[in-house]
């Protein structure tokens, strides 16, 4: 797709602040704040951004600027971009250009990038600096191409890495930087982690509460506890990412934890208005209000078939016919979208009706009886 005017440019603002060679988020005439200082400003900054709760988790192709403003218009209070990869960002436009939009609505805003090298990072997050509120570091993939590019998760065996890589950024960006891990599964161990990220520079934490080894968020449950613990250990902000699917989780996550906001991902994708708390919600209307900002502000194909996939699951599992013609399309347009929501209209369903933990989809039989299909 070919980016509009609408869509910032971040090239044009990305034109350094710094006027000496040593200016930074940290820094002072006379040097760098002291820690104690430094922590103090870290709250103090994420108090100016109105101390966001309901944060937008980066996601891979998925947490793109349309599906953030989206979310945002229905409730969230920040978001994460996608994660970046830092080497190929610095060095290639095209990426920077199809990967990272933003715009003036698109704030609080962390940009997240995975590296294994602390001036390839800063490169990398001095093209960003200007237009985001964060810079954050992917310390939690679990994925194997993690594993082969040695970042994310991965680096946990590597903590000398992980530090040099926080003190870069945090004394060289004029915005702060932020982390997002996950926890080891020994609870000392997540202390001592925690800790030297603080001790580095790191100003505001988020804590996926589930191990390396915990891919399937499904079959392992998040450790809240453990996030209560690094919450109780630290001074900076600390946000609890796992287990929010909806707007009653998000009270339970706060108060067990603590954590100054949740993240959510996954639950997001099948209802952006989550935060919204929206006990009714038809995301056949949500796609709708998708596509529109996906013709304002363009992405690639691929993440807006995703969308639209997860976003009309449910529809999709009652009539099967509908997502086959989806799949079927090798090259999407907006008309042909758009045309399979008004189908899906005209079939005479109902919405999906969110009741406490239960999504229950209600629909119409050939004999126009409302069926009703819970899941937990």
């Amino acid at each position: 797709m070919k980016l509009k005017s609408s869509v910032v440019n971040f090239h044009i603002f990305t034109k350094h602040l710094s006027t000496t060679p040593n200016s930074s988020f940290f820094s002072t005439s006379d040097g760098y704040l002291t820690r104690d200082a430094q922590i103090n400003k870290s709250l103090s900054y994420w108090n100016q951004l109105g101390a966001p709760k309901l944060i937008v988790a980066p996601m891979v192709d998925n947490s793109e600027l349309p599906f953030r403003i989206l979310c945002r218009k229905h409730g969230a209070h920040a978001a994460y971009t996608p994660m970046l990869h830092s080497r190929i960002f610095s060095e290639n436009n095209k990426y920077r250009l199809q990967e990272f939009t933003t715009c003036k609505e698109d704030r609080p805003l962390f940009v997240q990038f995975c590296a294994n090298d602390p001036e390839t990072l800063l490169k990398a997050a001095r093209r960003v600096e200007a237009c985001c509120d964060y810079v954050d570091i992917n310390l939690g993939c679990p994925q194997r191409i993690a594993r082969r590019g040695n970042y994310g998760a991965f680096l946990m065996d590597k903590l000398p890495v992980i530090k040099s890589l926080v003190e870069k950024l945090a004394y060289n960006l004029h915005v702060p930087v932020s982390c997002k891990i996950r926890i080891f599964p020994d609870l000392q161990d997540t202390l001592n982690y925690a800790k030297m990220l603080e001790d580095a520079g790191c100003s505001l934490l988020a804590v996926h509460g589930r191990t390396r080894d915990e891919k399937d968020g499904k079959k392992f449950r998040a450790n809240w506890d453990a996030i209560r613990a690094v919450k109780n250990a630290l001074k900076i902000p600390v946000l609890a990412n796992g287990n929010i699917r909806h707007m009653d989780d998000v009270k339970d996550c706060l108060e067990h934890t603590g954590a100054d906001g949740v993240l959510s991902a996954e639950s997001l994708l099948e209802n952006p208005a989550l935060f919204a708390g929206f006990k009714n919600v038809d995301q056949r209307d949500l796609v709708v209000e998708y596509l529109q900002l996906c013709e304002k502000y363009p992405v690639p194909w691929r993440m807006i078939r995703s969308h639209v996939h997860k976003m009309l699951g449910e529809w999709f599992r009652v009539h099967p016919h509908v997502r086959e013609d989806l799949n079927n399309q090798s090259k999407l347009t907006f008309e042909f979208l758009y045309d399979m929501v008004n189908r899906l209209h005209e079939l005479g369903d109902t919405m999906p009706l969110c009741e406490g933990t239960i999504l229950e989809t209600v629909y119409e039989d050939k004999d126009g009886v409302q069926v009703r299909c819970a899941e937990s």
